[in-house]
This record gives structure tokens, sequence and C-alpha cells, in this order.
């Protein structure tokens, strides 16, 4: 029998290149893989579903899921998840040294939606105790003018978001019209790309050490914020309801493989010095399996995720974690 043929958008993952390359496959299925930079992919999967398999924005699907059913389903995939202390950028002589300094200030954010500015937002409420009201909102695109919203959000009265289309976050924050900008692209110098943490020497990270930082709110809260998900089309998920399973499945090997591959003392697997001592010590702070996918060993992150973006008026009502997945994909026979 032939094969489904699905098309894929997705970044070129390490832990997702067994799949995209066929050394793994799921059953079934024949994938056409896409490899697009992940703006491209969030937007046009998003607006337009060019491809039947994506890699998408975590906060814009749990808006649409929010709002209804939504035109796509997602698994519990999550090739992208990233801490982000680290995505809280500020001018160097600006002498914001605290996140509690951000109180009273206006912040820009390329989209109130983007998922890593949700969990820059929720630990600023809930682990700094910043009033996400006592901030002066802006969005606009990072580097670019022009950028929208993707999804329909729905603000408490409490929160003053302001969007420019004229301008973008680095020129506003640049010429001392924002104080601070939340982004998961760093703000990039108009003559370059930005260096370690920021746009060139005029704009940095409010927190220096970010990556001590994240640990620590790691071993306090057990939340390693994930990014972004995998979706299928509803049209393909409603008539092969079996892909949602069977793509699980391959996407999970994929990703165990490049984990051994990490572990690897024979051959450098990734061009990083002491990689097998890195994961050695990811594996300690993190558990066994330090980059799970699956519902229940991310609970914990999705919980909070899930309260962040009701809180901020990206759901439009509560969503819990199990509504966000292929019911299929939340069991798994035992033997």
């Amino acid at each position: 029998m032939s094969k489904l043929r699905l098309t894929l958008g997705i970044s070129d993952y390490d832990h997702v290149r067994d799949l995209t390359r066929g050394t793994v496959t799921a059953q079934g299925i024949d994938l056409l893989p896409l490899d697009l930079v992940v703006e491209e992919i969030h937007f046009r999967f998003t607006a337009f579903r060019e491809w039947d398999v994506s890699e998408m924005s975590l906060g814009k699907y749990i808006s649409l899921v929010s709002q209804g059913e939504p035109p796509m389903v997602a698994i519990p995939v999550f090739p992208n998840r990233a801490f982000r202390h680290s995505s809280i950028y500020v001018r160097r002589d600006a002498e914001l040294t605290d996140p509690t300094q951000l109180a009273g200030r206006r912040v820009g954010v390329p989209e109130w939606a983007q998922t890593a500015g949700i969990y820059a937002r929720g630990l600023l409420a809930h682990q700094y105790g910043v009033p996400l009201s006592a901030i002066d909102w802006w969005q606009a695109g990072v580097n670019q003018p022009g950028r929208a919203e993707k999804v329909e959000l729905c603000l408490p009265r409490d929160i003053r978001l302001h969007r420019v289309a004229d301008r973008s976050l680095t020129e506003m924050l640049l010429a001392g019209d924002l104080d601070a900008v939340m982004t998961a692209h760093p703000p990039e110098p108009p003559d370059g790309p930005p260096s370690q943490g920021g746009a060139g020497p005029e704009i940095v990270r409010l927190f220096v050490n970010a990556a001590a930082v994240e640990e620590a709110y790691w071993r306090a809260t057990g939340i390693f914020p994930i990014m972004h998900v995998v979706a299928i089309k509803r049209e393909v998920y409603a008539q092969y309801p079996w892909v949602a399973m069977n793509l699980f499945k391959a996407f999970d090997e994929a990703r165990r493989r490049s984990v051994r591959r990490a572990f690897d003392v024979m051959a450098s697997r990734f061009p990083v010095p002491w990689m097998a001592d890195y994961a050695g010590r990811w594996r300690e702070l993190f558990g066994g399996e330090y980059f799970p996918y699956g519902l229940e060993a991310n609970r914990v992150t999705l919980g909070a995720f899930c309260d962040y973006a009701h809180e901020q008026g990206v759901c439009h009502r509560p969503v819990t974690p199990e509504e966000l997945f292929a019911p299929e994909v939340l069991r798994a026979f035992r033997i």
C-alpha cells in the first residue's frame, strides 16, 4: 500500500533531523520536510496552513484553542524550548539591573501572544511580584516595522498595550522611547549581527548572569519553558487520526537519537567542547529525560503556561494542558 504523503514545515533541529532525513520514519507516512526560518513557518502555517504538519508557536496555538475548535491539532512534541530571563533586553546605559525596576517603565514586545513574552511576563509577575498593569506595553516588530498580532486577544482591562506600525522595537529602545524589550529574537544593530546577548555595545540583557538565574528558576519552579509544539492540519487529523500517534513516536525516536549523540565521547557530534560533560550536567540538573516530549513529563510547565496565557489575555478562557493535544497521544498501550 502507498504511504500517506504529508508536508512538514519545521526548522533544522538536530533532534528532528533523523526524521526529516528519513533515518527515522513514521509508520504509514511519507514526509516531505520544508526547512524554513521559524518566523516564516509560524506565519504561513498559522495564517494559511500551507503544509500538513508544522512546528507552531505554543502561544498562538493556545489562543486559538481558547476561542473554539482551531484549524489544527497539536501533539506533545516540543522542538523548541528555552528559558526566557535571557530574552529581556535593555540599553547598556539605562542602569536597569533588576526586573522589579520595570514597574512604571515602557516595555516593548513583538507580539503580545509571542510564547517567549508570555513566559517572560509570567516570571515577572509570579517570581518578581511586578503587576503587568504597572507597565506601559508597546507592540512592534523587533528589527523591522509592521509586525502585527496573529491571533485575537482578550486583554485584561488594566493592561495598556500600544501598537506602533512605523518603527521597530530596536529603534525605539536605542532612541530612549522604550526602557526594555522582551523578545525571543534578539535586537539587531542596523550595521551587523548582534553580539552575544544584545545588539552591539548599546543593548544588553537585563540579567547579566542569565544562565545562573534561569537554573535557579528551574530548581525553584520545575518550569522548563516550551516554545513550540507540532501541529497537524485538522482536516488531515480528522481523516487519518492515526497520524497523531505515529508522528509522535517518530519525533520521539528522533529526539532520543539526538540525546544519545550528545553523550558520544568518541566523536564530536556537536561543535561544542566537552559536549558529553555538559550533557551529563544537564541530565543531573533536569533528570534522566532532560528534553522530554509528552504531557505528563511536562505537566508543570504546561500548567504554568496555561495559567499565564489566561491571566494575560492571550486565552479567552481557561485552558487545561489536556485540551491542547490530540487525545490519541495522551495514553499509551502497555503489554
